[in-house]
């Protein structure tokens, strides 16, 4: 299996407020970077946003070895130490877990490839991470913000 290493980060000015996302995905001697803003949504949203995105972008056939660096500790555990497989067990814990929308989506992406979930602190000096960092913020601030209507129904 030929391997793919991600790096995620999301971004809030304010939370929730203006947020964003980056990604950089590196495979064999390429290198893709992704990103995107939001109007009003908060950071997990963004750390999440992020994981599936990068997900998506993997258009191999095959299986692939991922290796997802990420500085969300929500993210991360959510994955490695079996949460997001107890609150589909337990249908969602009768509607108290967040972003639930997101974790939908992410769900589909886990069972394409072999992926491996590793946390990175945050602002550490890791150049990927790094660069996913202001990417997010860059995205965060710019003028056409997509809308994050999941998240803005619960706000009404």
């Amino acid at each position: 299996m030929d391997d793919v290493i991600i790096y995620t980060d999301g971004a809030c000015f304010g939370n929730p407020g203006p947020g964003g996302y980056g990604v950089v995905l590196r495979y064999k001697q390429h290198c893709k970077e992704l990103s995107g803003g939001y109007r009003k949504t908060t950071n997990n949203r963004m750390e999440l946003l992020a994981a599936i995105v990068s997900l998506k972008a993997l258009k191999s056939a095959k299986q692939l070895n991922v290796f997802l660096y990420s500085d969300s500790k929500y993210l991360v555990d959510a994955v490695n130490k079996g949460w997001l497989s107890s609150w589909t067990r337990t249908n969602w814990k009768k509607g108290k877990v967040k972003n639930i929308d997101l974790w939908l989506r992410l769900l589909p992406e886990l069972e394409k490839h072999k992926i491996k979930f590793i946390w990175v602190e945050g602002h550490s000096g890791v150049p990927d991470n790094e660069r996913c960092d202001v990417l997010s913020k860059e995205a965060a601030s710019g003028k056409r913000l997509h809308i994050d209507s999941e998240y803005e129904k619960t706000l009404e």
